[in-house]
Formats: structure tokens, C-alpha cells, sequence
């Protein structure tokens, strides 16, 4: 029998020791691909899974968008309380998901892309609406703020390369930034935009906790006449420098009673018990077009979400933009 050297014995002990290592360092790793794999694979069955929820309680909103045929549309109606209805949709599904899913009326909201003209001017009835929107007290802003945030926003949509007033912005001023971009130069593409244009900050556009943020009342889509029976009160206010805040909630507090009707534009006449028009006919209006419909599909603590805008034109919806979250 061969006598193996001592040397040679711990060279062998090492190599069996670093192979042994090697063999399980390759298992662990290989274990943790399986799991990671079927980690994915759940996620992937999951995630289908949410998706196809969260389309559930989408289609539904369109259903009841399509099945609303009132005279004009407001917080009555049945896809406004679409939202405290979801919660019955836990037993359309299996396997223990829901969905929840709301519809709000973009006519209740001013219309950036309505305060222009084709060239690019202010209408001044809807610039006096939104320069009454943003003086409100709990936006905090000095009149001169004001005023260089409407030049800013024209300059935005306008064609020219001209800058409003004290407080506008052109190509100069945004190509010297940091991080230059240039001025659109045409209609605004999303809310969104806004935070592009000068003087719109971040805590002006979102809000704070204790403050709101402009972007809750203004939208993109619409024909410039907002929905006197879905509007926000801070955007009723908006309607006329004759409103006060004790006038607009009388009138929020009417639209709320069911035994109200709001099939004429100037039933808010009978809330504050005037004949006056105290809003110009031509910016208010009862019915509706555009919605935003979101849609969450939930299970346990995954979801996934739908952001979509459709226009209603009598029976035929149509969706204009659609994003996953």
C-alpha cells in the first residue's frame, strides 16, 4: 500500500474542505434562485390577478356611466357613490380580492385649456375664475404672486416668445435653469404640467396636511362651464366676486338635500333665496362629459390601480387616457 506524504494529506484535506464549501455555497445559491423564482412566479400570478380587479371595478364605473340617463349630473346620481359601494365587490371574487373604485366629474373642476383663445390670450371671465381660485385665503398668496403666476401660465400656452407682464416666463428663462426645458407653447397636455411653469411650487400645486393644493380643482378636459351641481365649494366661490363662503355653503347644503331639484343651472338662486344672477349663465352648466375613474384592485396588502379619463357623449364612452399604477 502506498504511504500518502503528510504534506500531501493536507493538501487533500484542504481540496476536499474548499470542494465541500464550494458544493455548498452552489446549493445555497441554487436554493435561493428556486425561491426567488417562485417569489416572482406568485408576484407575476398576483399581480395578473390585481390587474384584472382593478379592470373589474373600472368596467364597472363605465357601466353606471353608461347607465346614468338623468337630465344633468350631480352628487346624487348613482357612480358618485360608486366608491361606498366597492366594498361589496369582496364577494365578485374568490380569492379574497376587492376592488375599489371611484368616479369624479371633471366639469366640477376649472378647465386650464378653457382660460385661453386660440392664440393663446386669456378669456377673461375664466382667468378672473381661476385668479379668484388661487386668491383664496388658504392658498396664502399676495395679489402680486398671483398675477405672476397667470402671466407665467400664458406664457406657458402661448405661441409667442414675448413675456407677460412682471412675472411671465419664455424660453430665457426656463433654458437658464439648472435643469433647462422649453416652454410648451400649446394647450396643457396634463395638470401635471403645471409644475413646470414658474411660481408653481411643489407645496402651492400638492398642498400640505393642513393646506390643499390647487391641482384638486383644475383639470385639462371640459368645455370651460363648470358643474354648479358637482363643483367643489372652494370652486363655486370661484364663480363670482358676489359669492361668500356663508352663500356657497347655503348653496352646497341645498344639492345635498335629496328633495332639492337640480335640473336648472340657476337653482342655486332658490338656495341663497335671490333672483339675481349672481353667476354669470355662461360659466355654469348641469351636466357632464369628462370623468376621471380610479380603480383599485386590493388583495391583502398588494394593489394595483387604474388611472383613466373617458368622455361621455350620450351613450358612447370613450377613454382618452389610461395609465397602471
Amino acid at each position: 500500500m502506498a504511504i500518502i506524504p503528510k504534506d500531501e494529506k493536507g493538501i487533500a484535506l484542504i481540496l476536499t474542505i474548499t470542494l465541500i464549501g464550494l458544493i455548498v455555497i452552489l446549493t445555497l445559491q441554487f436554493g435561493k434562485s428556486i425561491r426567488t423564482g417562485l417569489y416572482e412566479t406568485a408576484g407575476f400570478a398576483d399581480g395578473i390577478k390585481l390587474e384584472a380587479i382593478a379592470k373589474s371595478g373600472f368596467n364597472c364605473a363605465l357601466a353606471v356611466l353608461y347607465k346614468d340617463d338623468s337630465n344633468g349630473d350631480s352628487l346624487q346620481d348613482d357612480w358618485a357613490s360608486l366608491g361606498e359601494y366597492s366594498s361589496y365587490s369582496a364577494n365578485l371574487f374568490d380569492n379574497g380580492g376587492r376592488f375599489e373604485t371611484t368616479v369624479t366629474d371633471l366639469a366640477g373642476k376649472i378647465q386650464l385649456n378653457r382660460l385661453f383663445n386660440q392664440n393663446g390670450d386669456y378669456i377673461l371671465k375664466q382667468k378672473e375664475m381661476l385668479k379668484r381660485l388661487l386668491g383664496m385665503t388658504a392658498f396664502n398668496l399676495e395679489s402680486d404672486n398671483i398675477e405672476e403666476i397667470l402671466d407665467a401660465i400664458k406664457d406657458w400656452v402661448d405661441k409667442d416668445n414675448e413675456v407677460t407682464g412682471f412675472g411671465g416666463a419664455e424660453d430665457s428663462y426656463y433654458q437658464s435653469l439648472d435643469r433647462p426645458y422649453s416652454c410648451r407653447n400649446a394647450p396643457f397636455e396634463s395638470v401635471d404640467e403645471l409644475l413646470l411653469v414658474k411660481g408653481i411650487t411643489p407645496k402651492l400645486f400638492y398642498g400640505t396636511d393642513e393646506v390643499p393644493g390647487i391641482s384638486a380643482y383644475l383639470t385639462v378636459q371640459g368645455d370651460g362651464k363648470i358643474n354648479i351641481n358637482t363643483a367643489d365649494p372652494m370652486v363655486i366661490e370661484s364663480l363670482s366676486d358676489d359669492l361668500d363662503s356663508t352663500m356657497v355653503e347655503e348653496i352646497v347644503a341645498y344639492r345635498n338635500d335629496e328633495k332639492n331639484g337640480l335640473s336648472k343651472q340657476d337653482w342655486y338662486k332658490s338656495a341663497i333665496g335671490t333672483n339675481e344672477n349672481y353667476i354669470d349663465p355662461a360659466l355654469i352648466t348641469i351636466k357632464s362629459s369628462y370623468f376621471q375613474i380610479r380603480s383599485r384592485g386590493i388583495k391583502d396588502s398588494l394593489s394595483k390601480e387604474i388611472n383613466a379619463i373617458v368622455k361621455r357623449n350620450d351613450k358612447k364612452l370613450t377613454i382618452l387616457s389610461w395609465e397602471m399604477l
